[in-house]
């Protein structure tokens, strides 16, 4: 380090993808600054289910990151309590196609050395209550996938590295301006206070707007709204892990990659599922209210403003009608409903880029940046050190 940058790293941005960037650099002893607009992380890291799902990810690389995830969430949450609980993810399938899916996700799954176990109908209505026979044909379980508590665990994990690994944080810091200078890189945030680095990450896609218009404004990036909601408490009930629909396995990536997937009739999803882009999931939250979603709308980044923050009651209620459809909670009453959004390159897995000498951008990683963003991070931290 030279004396005029006295961080090996600045990272801007402290959702899921920058505070993992920043926790392997940490783990490479380097010095790291992680700079927040915010008061704390409030976008698409904390308005999410938490599930982390390699099994829903295109094999190859990205299921590989999501794997590489699996192993360093349960590392650090045998070091502290970062909310990590090995539960498992369930594909329940409602028709025979799906089950056909499920069956070849299977085979791809044991090809790549990855645990799964077929379910029979039987056995899913018993480790599942309240799941309506009438639903289910079977269903694939992965034994090793994880969930956390989304608006828990990014705040957990930033305060485990100020305290054991030495990170400098601050929140509330809005960057103004990024450049590079005499060999080195300077950041300046809204106050007029300058801080120095070998090498800046920019993992937040409003900051990297703001700073680099033009190369925005010609990315490929997207923005999707997903609309979610949770039951109050559910007294009594446990519903384990991640549990995945028919209508996901008609829509991830990895049941894309098998046979049957040509066969699979676009007539057979009712218009008003396709309208909205939705498919549903749910997951128990800590409080024993149970997440149910999601939805998706989609906009160019340039014109993501059309978008709205509105909860469409529409959308909410062609979702719970599909999720009553599948299992018989205690009860059905909302305690509360949101949005969340996140960018994605539409061509690419991630948008990454070097926008300056030793100023890379790495953002819009779609819906893959709970499960994904570990095992990326720790691949860019290894190549840039």
């Amino acid at each position: 380090m030279s004396q005029s940058s006295p961080y090996d790293l600045i990272i801007i941005g402290a959702g899921a993808l920058g505070s993992l960037h920043a926790y392997h650099a940490l783990q490479k002893k380097k010095r790291v600054l992680l700079l927040e607009k915010d008061g704390r992380p409030q976008e698409a890291t904390v308005r999410n289910f938490g599930q982390v799902v390699p099994s829903g990810l295109s094999r190859g690389k990205w299921q590989q990151f999501g794997r590489r995830g699996l192993e360093i969430y349960k590392g650090l949450q045998e070091k502290f309590d970062l909310t990590v609980r090995n539960n498992g993810t369930v594909y329940i399938a409602s028709d025979e196609t799906e089950l056909a899916l499920i069956h070849e996700a299977h085979d791809n799954n044991k090809a790549d050395g990855y645990s799964s176990v077929l379910l029979s109908p039987s056995a899913c209505l018993s480790k599942y209550p309240g799941l309506h026979a009438s639903y289910c044909r079977g269903a694939l379980f992965f034994p090793e996938e994880v969930t956390v508590e989304p608006d828990q665990m990014i705040h957990r994990l930033i305060g485990y590295m100020c305290e054991q690994l030495k990170l400098d944080y601050q929140a509330g810091t809005q960057v103004r301006a990024c450049s590079n200078a005499n060999g080195h890189c300077i950041v300046e945030d809204s106050a007029g206070h300058q801080y120095h680095a070998e090498n800046v990450i920019i993992c937040n896609g409003r900051d990297f707007q703001f700073l680099y218009p033009q190369v925005f404004a010609g990315s490929d990036i997207v923005v999707s709204k997903l609309q979610m909601m949770k039951t109050k408490p559910q007294p009594g009930f446990t519903l384990n892990g991640s549990i995945l629909t028919g209508l996901t396995i008609r829509r991830y990536e990895s049941f894309e990659e098998c046979p049957s997937y040509e066969k699979l009739n676009a007539a057979d999803i009712p218009e008003r599922f396709k309208k909205w882009g939705i498919h549903v999931l749910f997951k128990q939250a800590f409080d024993g209210g149970i997440i149910i979603g999601d939805s998706h709308e989609y906009a160019p980044a340039m014109e993501q403003h059309q978008l709205g923050f509105d909860i469409k009651p529409e959308v909410n209620e062609i979702i719970l009608e599909e999720a009553k459809r599948i299992f018989q909670l205690p009860h059905w009453n909302i305690e509360s409903c949101w949005n969340g959004f996140y960018a994605q390159s539409k061509t690419h897995d991630v948008f990454d880029k070097e926008v300056d000498k030793n100023i890379r951008v790495v953002t819009a990683i779609g819906g893959k940046g709970m499960t994904g963003s570990a095992g990326l991070a720790e691949e860019n931290i290894a190549q840039m050190f």
